[in-house]
């Protein structure tokens, strides 16, 4: 056998496609060449004939072995199903033939009815023995002649002594010479000695039968078993010639290439799929030339883009810092002076001029909360937080303690399970807790409001995280909002309804993102609303105390 042969791979497989201006071009399409000998065989075509081949080894092994076995087992059966079994039967009729003689012997020097019972014992053993033998050696003429003499012998003995001698002993006559009895029964002996020895004769000849059934079926085994791997290994060198070493090749073609060098051409001889395959790989690695050289181009312009948009970014979060603190004093100024105006002068202008200073008091003040919250946003992020494992149920608890106040105004209560300690900064993740809670507590029904913070693991997610829910029996957001209300300065209702600057959610959001968790609406069947934090599993959490069985509450 020879391996199959190819063109050398000296030339590419594919010339490279145009590029258009509206993006990279398809894979160019491998030009396939024509092939000839092995070489035009297809992978399938040569596992065909290697197992065509090793079947019909295996077929001729199977066939020498059904072969052998049949043999050996038709001696096993001639020897121990016929030969040992009449060998044993013959004993049975020598035994019952005794029997007869001894009973015969027996009644003539004392004829009681008792002393019969060997000798009719005997002829029915005789009969019975006898036909069994003639089953066990059937297709043995030279046996069955044995018998014969046997049965003739025994029947020249019945006749010329044991019934006479019977019939004379029952009548009180003389029987008839011992000698006469005696020479008859000698020949009897005579008779099942020779059928004796030649079922002896048989038994050993079956049995070096089947000895030598055996070491032939050992020898043909043996052989068998050689030629078989001497073809297995002849046919698995074909098929390493012609499919792993083309195929190894190939995998060492691809490989200089996976290790950098996008230049090495791709090519190799073997059969039609290998070939293709090299074909289409080296079509590929051209494609993937060209296309690294588009992606490094993209690559530097992302780059680029992404320094400036974070350099954009920086500044505006910069400005915003800035402009929220630079805006304190001038506003400071402002507020004071307008708060001075309306000390002083309150009840010595008309009626629309304290109403304008009223306006402007009050400006001032919104003014001043909007600069702080707007500069607590900017902050997040920029201050460099430690993180470090907290339990969240201590930190509730502060939010809880922080908003003591306005818990009394509105007679409202806060409640909570077991909570679990995840990394985070403590400071920030208070400030989430307490705008969270203090929304519930303004934005209320007619009922006191009540907040209940639980807290599961995430059934769903694939990477582990704890899922906060802070529920509440206010006035509930419609669903449609549910994105809006994290918009900085997006607010739902009128300033004149529930106070607010629009910042506090985006500025949740933004602490919760920076945890590397999330945070969402989660929508409701009834009345309220809940609100979802989702913050990591701490990889490898302290031991948390034993949990407090009754949920800590806030009046």
């Amino acid at each position: 056998m020879s391996a199959p042969t190819d063109v050398s791979p000296g030339a590419p497989p594919a010339a490279d496609t145009p590029r258009s201006d509206d993006g990279p071009a398809p894979l160019p399409r491998p030009r396939r060449r024509v092939r000839q000998g092995l070489s035009s065989w297809s992978l399938l075509r040569i596992l065909v004939v290697t197992g065509s081949a090793l079947a019909v080894l295996l077929v001729a092994a199977a066939i020498v072995g059904i072969v052998g076995l049949a043999t050996l087992d038709r001696h096993r059966v001639e020897l121990v199903d016929r030969l040992d079994p009449a060998l044993l039967t013959a004993q049975q009729l020598e035994a019952a033939a005794i029997d007869q003689e001894t009973g015969v012997r027996g009644f003539v020097l004392a004829p009681q009815a008792d002393l019969l019972e060997p000798y009719q014992r005997g002829r029915a053993d005789e009969a019975r023995t006898t036909a069994e033998l003639r089953t066990l050696l059937a297709g043995r003429p030279e046996a069955l002649a044995e018998l014969d003499a046997v049965e003739s012998a025994t029947a020249t003995w019945r006749t010329v002594y044991a019934e006479p001698a019977l019939a004379a002993a029952a009548q009180g006559a003389p029987a008839p010479p011992v000698e006469v009895g005696k020479a008859a029964f000698d020949r009897v002996r005579g008779a099942l000695d020779a059928q004796r020895n030649r079922l002896l004769v048989l038994r050993d000849d079956a049995r070096d039968a089947l000895g030598g059934a055996a070491d032939t079926i050992t020898v043909l085994g043996a052989v068998t078993l050689v030629v078989i791997a001497l073809g297995v290994a002849v046919l698995l060198a074909w098929l390493r010639r012609v499919v792993v070493v083309p195929t190894h090749r190939l995998a060492s073609e691809v490989r200089h290439v996976v290790n950098g060098d996008l230049e090495h051409h791709v090519g190799t001889a073997g059969p039609r799929e290998i070939t293709e395959l090299a074909e289409d790989v080296e079509a590929m690695r051209v494609l993937i030339v060209r296309e690294l050289a588009d992606t490094e181009r993209s690559r530097q312009e992302l780059d680029a883009r992404g320094r400036e948009l974070a350099r954009s970014n920086s500044d505006l979060e910069q400005f915003a810092y800035v402009a929220s603190h630079d805006l304190q004093e001038p506003l400071r100024k402002v507020a004071s002076f307008c708060q001075l105006l309306q000390r002083r002068y309150a009840g010595q202008l008309d009626e629309r001029a304290d109403q304008y200073i009223e306006f402007a008091t009050d400006g001032a003040k919104r003014m001043q909360v909007l600069i702080n919250d707007l500069l607590a946003f900017s902050r997040v992020g920029r201050q460099g937080d430690a993180m470090e494992p907290v339990d969240l149920g201590e930190l509730v608890d502060r939010a809880v303690e922080n908003l003591a106040g306005a818990l009394d105004e509105s007679g409202g209560s806060v409640t909570r399970g077991e909570l679990p300690r995840v990394l985070g900064a403590p400071a920030l993740l208070t400030t989430v807790f307490q705008n969270l809670l203090g929304n519930s507590l303004k934005f209320r029904g007619d009922d006191p409001p009540q907040v209940r913070v639980d807290a599961e693991r995430d059934p769903d997610a694939t990477t582990e995280r704890w899922l906060l829910r802070f529920r509440d029996n206010g006035i509930g957001i419609d669903p449609e909002y549910a994105e809006r209300i994290f918009v900085i300065f997006q607010r739902l209702h009128a300033k004149d309804a529930y106070p607010g600057t629009g910042i506090g959610l985006a500025m949740c959001r933004k602490i919760v993102e920076r945890h590397e968790g999330q945070m969402w609406l989660e929508p409701t069947d009834g009345s309220g609303t809940t609100f979802v934090v989702a913050l990591p599993v701490l990889s490898d959490p302290e031991p948390d105390p034993e949990p407090d069985p009754a949920a800590e509450a806030a009046p």
